[in-house]
């Protein structure tokens, strides 16, 4: 079995000392949040931090609860946490429907929502989620605390808008209005479990059954989740019938960066977009 390089390991009992800790061993060290992301490439020694902080100590990181109009996510709280919410369930099906789909149930139980979305890898399920949701993410630095837009948050491969000493704190979601339907498909890779393709789907109808509002975003066919712009235009003022839906969705690949692998082509990878993206498109019209 492959096993990491040696290394120091710093439990956190505070967001500040976290910080602290980041600033004093600057690029040498990495954050330890749930470490199903973390621990494999160190086991690989394609990650060889000296110093490790582990945030598993820090009480209060772990919460659902209503707050001013949105449902703020702590950051430490786990995929399993997630999935059994009746207020994330209220809100957000994508949530739940999501992070079911990620890894099995010992992934589930320590993974942690603020650890994959800082991590930002481009086949996870939750960045595509967070981003779709249009959901704000609160860090903390020396400077105190800050809010990033998910719009702003993901700028490339495994790269954030967060800065080297800062920590995610939280994850804020606004209440969505009525008649709101959100979905979560993807192709998964056998072994993982990540995203080959995935495509998470927000979907608003006004009176009239028409779409007033959409935020789709695909997953795992690009460098990072990306909101399929095209495809939001073709859905908007729009009646969502099985054709428009369609219509639509065959713009899910436009402007991607895609990439190519042994899982599969760019071409690959497009086709399989536009199907996801109907699918996830049309579950959310159901669910509005």
């Amino acid at each position: 079995m492959s096993v990491p390089a040696a290394f120091d390991y710093h439990p956190a009992t505070s967001v500040d000392e976290a910080i602290a800790l980041l600033q004093q061993y600057g690029d040498d060290a990495k954050l330890l949040a749930g470490g199903h992301s973390l621990l494999p490439t160190m086991k690989l020694r394609l990650a060889q931090p000296a110093h490790l902080i582990d945030l598993g100590k820090i009480s209060g990181l772990s919460y659902i609860r209503e707050d001013d109009g949105a449902v703020a996510v702590g950051a430490m709280t786990t995929y399993a946490t997630i999935a059994r919410s009746d207020l994330i369930k209220q809100y957000y099906a994508l949530l739940p429907e999501g992070v079911m789909q990620i890894g099995d149930p010992q992934v589930r139980n320590r993974g942690t929502i603020g650890g994959s979305v800082a991590h930002s890898d481009p086949a996870a399920d939750t960045p595509g989620m967070v981003l779709a949701l249009k959901a704000d993410i609160m860090v903390q630095g020396p400077s105190g605390v800050r809010t990033i837009k998910a719009d702003d948050f993901f700028m490339d491969l495994f790269q954030t808008a967060l800065k080297p000493d800062e920590v995610v704190t939280e994850i804020r979601f606004a209440k969505p209005p009525a008649h709101t339907g959100s979905a979560y498909t993807k192709l998964a890779n056998k072994a993982s479990h990540y995203a080959v393709v995935g495509c998470a789907a927000v979907v608003t109808l006004g009176g009239d059954g028409a779409c007033t509002s959409a935020s789709v975003v695909i997953t795992g066919a690009s460098v990072k989740p990306s909101r399929a712009r095209n495809v939001e235009a073709a859905l908007v003022n729009k009646n969502l019938d099985e054709a428009a839906i369609a219509d639509a969705a065959s713009h899910a690949a436009d402007g991607l960066e895609l990439v190519s692998d042994i899982h599969g082509s760019k071409e690959y990878r497009a086709q399989m977009a536009a199907v996801f993206a109907r699918r996830a498109i049309s579950k959310a019209v159901e669910r509005a």
